[in-house]
């Protein structure tokens, strides 16, 4: 007995049968066969079974910002290497440090092997503190300068350009016998709390290089304070040098180059002035500046000069080595 078509369709799972060949299907379905479960589909199965699996539109915006985070976290990690780069000052400023502690550690041994270790350590440092109060003071006013740069058996010295006005070169030249007193007079206190000879003995180093470096002569710094004043001067600066090293006995060849130095840039300058030139770069116009200077100089001088002799120890109390 043959079953309704509609009634086949409803016990069918699935799609209804399609009409393929009437042969075949009748035969089928008198017979009652089981229908294969793979039979059962139609063209648009058979379509989508063709055509090539794609990714979900979703999967794959996910992939696509993933890859653009990645990159831009990456091109901000290179931006912010190149500034740090770009920014990193010690690249240009090594150089200059290498000079500056290379030459320290230098002249440290190289007084050191007169004087010992300990006593090489606080000359230098007192050297470079008084270097410190010129390259401040120019910092302060604008003027590049650099880190202080040492020479052994010479001291140490701090370079940069001239300033237009001449009080600024003045008041620069005068504030490393300034610190470097200070830094003397720290010593001596420290000396006499202590009762330690080894302070007094670099107290009175202190305040004899700074006396030294005071007198009025070029290029010493006391030679800038004057040709500020009055340029005439030099000559008397020259004079003095000359003397000390004539009546001072423990000459060396770090001496006569001073000395040589000192009267080459002294005496023609000097002679200069005494003929009416005047250098504009260095001596102070206004009178009143010109007279304030040269009462803080004097006066410093004269500081430097008695403390040197307050802090001279007899050789029997000195032991550099302490």
């Amino acid at each position: 007995m043959q079953r309704d078509r509609p009634q086949v369709a409803l016990r069918q799972v699935g799609a209804p049968l399609a009409e393929r060949d009437g042969w075949s299907e009748n035969y089928r379905l008198m017979h009652d066969d089981p229908v294969p479960a793979d039979a059962v589909h139609d063209h648009d199965d058979d379509a989508r079974l063709q055509q090539p699996r794609q990714a979900p539109a979703g999967k794959s915006a996910r992939t696509a910002g993933g890859i653009l985070v990645a990159l831009g976290a990456l091109a901000l990690k290179f931006k912010g290497a190149l500034l740090a780069l770009s920014s990193l000052k010690w690249l240009v400023f090594a150089p200059k440090l290498a000079l500056t502690f290379g030459s320290m550690f230098i002249s440290i041994y190289f007084y050191a092997l007169f004087f010992g270790w300990k006593f090489g350590i606080v000359l230098v440092a007192m050297l470079a503190v008084h270097e410190l109060g010129h390259y401040v003071t120019y910092r302060n006013v604008g003027i590049p300068a650099s880190l202080p740069t040492f020479i052994p058996g010479f001291g140490a010295f701090v370079a940069s350009p001239m300033a237009t006005d001449p009080a600024i070169n003045a008041f620069a030249a005068i504030m490393g016998p300034v610190f470097g007193i200070a830094a003397a007079a720290i010593c001596w206190g420290f000396g006499l709390s202590t009762g330690e000879n080894f302070w007094i003995a670099a107290a009175y180093f202190g305040f004899f290089i700074n006396l030294i470096n005071l007198i009025p002569a070029m290029p010493l710094d006391g030679g800038r304070v004057a040709g500020a004043i009055d340029g005439r001067i030099w000559l008397v600066g020259a004079v003095l040098v000359a003397a000390g090293v004539l009546v001072w006995q423990p000459r060396s060849i770090f001496t006569w180059v001073i000395v040589i130095l000192v009267l080459l840039s002294s005496v023609p300058r000097g002679i200069a002035a005494f003929r009416g030139y005047v250098d504009p770069v260095m001596q102070i116009v206004s009178v009143r500046q010109r007279a304030g200077l040269a009462v803080a100089y004097f006066v410093l001088l004269g500081i430097a000069g008695l403390c040197a002799a307050a802090t001279k120890l007899d050789p029997s109390q000195l032991s550099l080595h302490a």
